[in-house]
């Protein structure tokens, strides 16, 4: 898969390297954005998309599919900034590679946003 003309751009939020606090702890440390252009983005349908009341709140879990360009590296600790809302990444994203034609599909990596 080529990049999308008309895609849409993604940011990668990856946990940065891990530091030591002054007790020899390791601490996260700042976490690195890495921009990803080309991307489309999906629905994952009505079961995807759940809300359930707890605490007096509303909680609503919204599912979407990612594909970005083959060979993105997406880790399952990312979380993916679209439109200024971070989604975790659920599970491991995967690609396909064609062993008949060398042909190359998306990266698919299903993402979750829960708020409330």
């Amino acid at each position: 898969m080529h990049d999308l003309p008309h895609g849409d751009t993604v940011t990668i939020v990856r946990p940065g390297p891990s530091t030591e606090d002054e007790y020899g702890n390791d601490i996260p440390g700042p976490p690195e954005e890495i921009t990803v252009p080309g991307c489309a983005i999906a629905p994952r349908g009505a079961a995807a998309v759940s809300a359930e009341l707890t605490d007096a709140r509303d909680t609503v879990i919204t599912g979407l599919t990612l594909y970005a360009p083959y060979g993105t590296e997406i880790r399952a600790t990312d979380r993916i900034r679209i439109d200024g809302q971070l989604y975790e990444v659920e599970g491991l994203p995967g690609s396909f590679r064609s062993p008949f034609t060398g042909s190359t599909g998306p990266v698919v990596a299903a993402l979750e946003l829960v708020t409330g």
